[in-house]
C-alpha cells in the first residue's frame, strides 16, 4: 500500500474518520481541561446532595404524608401543564415553521421571552392578567365564578407559561428540518391539509415533539418562581416539590436535602428513559 492510500499517518496514528464519524488524532488538551472543569461544575453540586443526604432516615422521610402529597401534586400538575403545552404549542410551532406572515419574527421573539424572563416576573404578569382584578381574571370571576390564583389550576397555568417555549422551539426546529417533499406528495395524492398533518407531518416530527415534551415536563416539574407568586404555597393544593424544598430549607435542612434528592431522582429517571428510547438515534 502506498503512503497516499494508507489510512494512517506518521507513527501509525489514524487520520481518517472513526466509526462515529469523528476524526481521530491527538487529544486537544486545551479543550479537555475546561471541559473537565465544566463537567465538575455541573456534577459536584449534585454529588453534594448524595454525600450529605441522611441515608439512615431517608425511607422514613420519604414516607411522610406531606412529601408524598407534594410529589403527587408536582407530577400531576407538570403532566397536565405538558398536555396543555402540546395542545397549544404544536399548532403554534407549525404556524411559525410553515406560514409566512409579517410579524413572524416578533411572534417568535415573544414566545421565547419566558425563557429569559425571571419566573417571578412571569408570576406577576399572570396575576395582572388572570388575577381577581386582572384584565381577564375579573371577568372570569364575574361571569363564571372562576378564580385561578392560589389554586391547583393556577399552578398548572404558571408551569405551562414558563415551559411552553421549550416545546415550541423543539417542534419548530423539527418541522423546519422535515422533508417537505413528503407533504407535497401527500397533497398531490388528494390528502387534505389535516390528513397530511396527521398522517405525514406528525410522524416526521415525532422525535422533536417527544423531545420538546420531555423538556417541557422537566421544566414544569422544577418551576418555582411563577408558581409561588401566582399560586402561593398551600400544602395539598399548590405546594409542589420545589416549594416544599424551599419551605423545608428554612426549618429543617435535612428534609430539604431529602426532597431535593427525590426531585433529582424523578427528573433523571424520566429524562433518561424517555430520551434514550424516543429521541436519541441508534
Amino acid at each position: 500500500m502506498t503512503p497516499s492510500t494508507s489510512p494512517t499517518g506518521r507513527g501509525g496514528a489514524r487520520r481518517g474518520p472513526g466509526p462515529a464519524g469523528v476524526v481521530a488524532g491527538r487529544v486537544p488538551w486545551a479543550l479537555v481541561a475546561p471541559a473537565a472543569l465544566g463537567m465538575a461544575f455541573l456534577v459536584l453540586p449534585l454529588a453534594g446532595l448524595l454525600i450529605r443526604a441522611p441515608w439512615s432516615t431517608l425511607a422514613e422521610r420519604l414516607a411522610e404524608p406531606q412529601v408524598l402529597e407534594a410529589l403527587r401534586l408536582s407530577l400531576v400538575t407538570a403532566t397536565v401543564a405538558t398536555l396543555i403545552c402540546l395542545l397549544l404549542g404544536v399548532p403554534l410551532a407549525w404556524l411559525l415553521a410553515r406560514v409566512t406572515f409579517p410579524a413572524r419574527r416578533l411572534v417568535r421573539a415573544l414566545i421565547t421571552v419566558p425563557l429569559v424572563l425571571p419566573p417571578v416576573v412571569g408570576g406577576v404578569a399572570l396575576l395582572l392578567v388572570l388575577g381577581r382584578r386582572g384584565l381577564l381574571g375579573q371577568w372570569l370571576e364575574a361571569w363564571f365564578g372562576i378564580s385561578l390564583p392560589f389554586t391547583t389550576a393556577g399552578v398548572v397555568l404558571a408551569e405551562a407559561f414558563v415551559a411552553m417555549p421549550f416545546l415550541v422551539i423543539s417542534v419548530e426546529g423539527a418541522l423546519r428540518a422535515a422533508d417537505l417533499r413528503l407533504e407535497e406528495a401527500a397533497a398531490t395524492l388528494g390528502a387534505s391539509r389535516w390528513v397530511t398533518f396527521r398522517r405525514v407531518t406528525l410522524p416526521l416530527v415525532a422525535p422533536g415533539v417527544v423531545a420538546g415534551a420531555v423538556l417541557c415536563w422537566a421544566r414544569a416539574l422544577g418551576e418555582f418562581g411563577a408558581t409561588i407568586t401566582f399560586a402561593g404555597n398551600f400544602p395539598g393544593r399548590t405546594q409542589t416539590m420545589p416549594l416544599a424544598v424551599y419551605l423545608a430549607l428554612e426549618t429543617e435542612p435535612e428534609a430539604a436535602i431529602v426532597l431535593s434528592l427525590l426531585l433529582l431522582a424523578v427528573s433523571v429517571i424520566i429524562l433518561a428513559s424517555l430520551r434514550d428510547r424516543w429521541v436519541t438515534s441508534p
